[in-house]
């Protein structure tokens, strides 16, 4: 990460109970490491076993990835983030309309069956992907389902959750894979 990114990451990150004076143990690595090293990871899709080893040790750096995840950190931070992009673009932090569509993701061979289906629409093998995104292509909210799963029968718990999420949702623009009992569902 640039130092100006990580200018911008730094500002974003919660301040550890240990600086405030609140206790605890000062963590061993740097979080600029412990990032670029999760960075690393998802950005080239390999495993944590085979983190370079210029990162810290993948064990650390893995449970530093599980722990903020667990406690909601990395969501905290991928919101707060967001919240600065829809500022610099001269819109509210809260957003007020989303744009929901789905994805087929063919699967590996090794996949288990019981996790994987046909799309038939788009003769794919594999899950799906639902994505609600702001109007900036931000995400709000994201399910993965097998692929068989239709678009209106995944867009309602999808966005029963965007509703927790973001109250501020008046408007949410979809194509016709989502008509019929949906729209009569979130009107």
């Amino acid at each position: 990460m640039t130092d100006a990114e990580w200018q911008v990451m730094r500002a974003a990150l919660p301040i550890p109970a240990w600086l405030q004076g609140q206790g605890g143990r000062p963590e061993g690595y740097c979080h600029r490491a412990m990032l670029d090293a999760v960075r690393y990871v998802v950005d080239n899709g390999v495993k944590w076993v085979n983190l370079p080893c210029d990162f810290p040790p993948y064990r650390r750096v893995h449970a530093f990835a599980r722990r903020w995840q667990i406690t909601g950190l990395l969501a905290q931070l991928h919101d707060r983030l967001g919240d600065k992009v829809r500022k610099q673009e001269g819109r509210s932090p809260d957003p007020t309309a989303a744009i929901v569509d789905s994805q087929s993701v063919r699967a590996a061979s090794n996949v288990p069956r019981s996790t994987s289906g046909w799309d038939g629409g788009k003769k794919a093998g594999g899950r799906k992907r639902h994505l609600l995104v702001d109007c900036l292509g931000l995400f709000l909210a994201v399910a993965v389902t097998v692929a068989n799963v239709q678009d209106r029968d995944a867009a309602v718990p999808l966005l029963e959750r965007l509703r927790k999420l973001y109250f501020s949702i008046r408007l949410v623009w979809a194509d016709g894979a989502y008509a019929s009992a949906v729209v009569d569902w979130a009107r």
